[in-house]
């Protein structure tokens, strides 16, 4: 690793597993200062083993995004314990895939809550220490179901609205320094990828391969493949890159 995140400070919702986890371990791995929130305690404690394992700084909390008081609350931790917040990565995430007439109204508002709700409060709360310091890194994770997934009319929803809260968000902050980008991926065999092939009643090694072949690249995503990404809008070397969405997803999307 080049060490491009030396001194700077990272906070990552949902980085106790899949993406967010691996997330994480890149920028610590970078040099930076780590802070991961979850409502998942002993994935959290797993994952934070893990980090101080890589030597780096580390905070982590119980805090879930829906709830705006402990994301304000962990910041403000953060910012005490490190002198800063530099980067915030949005990446909790929720499923509750079903067709449209089977798709309750819990379904959908769970999704928009910890999507939409949890990265405009994050988002909210990280800006106030970003623009006093006047620089941030603000990368959320959207994902190609943005354009659209059968069984998922709530969770293309959320994403597509990520993609539009990270323009908007590039036109207002970029004059403090801020950059706000976001991260499409495509399959990524996570926790996440195999709930949906319990969910459509395939074996998870079926579901990937029949994916992969969809594929450019021919082969399905890893969460390294994320946090590859999430390291390059991290790096302020990236400065005069704002307001995009990578789709990292083995070949193109429209």
């Amino acid at each position: 690793m080049t060490g491009i995140l030396r001194g700077r400070t990272a906070f990552v919702t949902g980085g106790s597993r899949g993406i967010g986890k691996e997330i994480a371990k890149r920028f610590a791995e970078e040099g930076a200062h780590v802070a991961i929130v979850d409502v998942n305690e002993q994935a959290l404690r797993e994952a934070e083993r893990e980090l101080a394992e890589k030597g780096g700084s580390i905070y982590a909390k119980v805090a879930s995004v829906t709830e705006r008081e402990e994301i304000e609350q962990a910041m403000q931790e953060v910012n005490a314990q490190f002198g800063a917040l530099d980067i915030l990565v949005n990446n909790a995430g929720v499923l509750r895939d079903n067709l449209l007439f089977k798709m309750t109204d819990d379904d959908w508002q769970t999704v928009m809550d910890v999507h939409l709700k949890g990265a405009f409060y994050a988002c909210r709360a990280a800006q106030q220490y970003m623009v006093k310091q006047q620089y941030g890194r603000m990368i959320n994770i959207s994902s190609t179901s943005a354009l659209g997934n059968r069984g998922q009319a709530n969770y293309a929803t959320a994403k597509a609205g990520i993609q539009g809260l990270t323009k908007t968000l590039a036109m207002e902050l970029g004059k403090f320094g801020i950059t706000v980008n976001a991260i499409a991926p495509g399959f990524i065999e996570t926790d996440m990828t195999k709930a949906t092939a319990e969910r459509v009643g395939v074996p998870f090694a079926e579901l990937a391969a029949a994916s992969a072949g969809q594929i450019p690249a021919g082969r399905t995503g890893k969460p390294a493949d994320i946090a590859q990404a999430a390291a390059f809008f991290a790096d302020e070397r990236s400065s005069f890159i704002n307001g995009q969405v990578l789709y990292v997803a083995g070949g193109p999307k429209s």
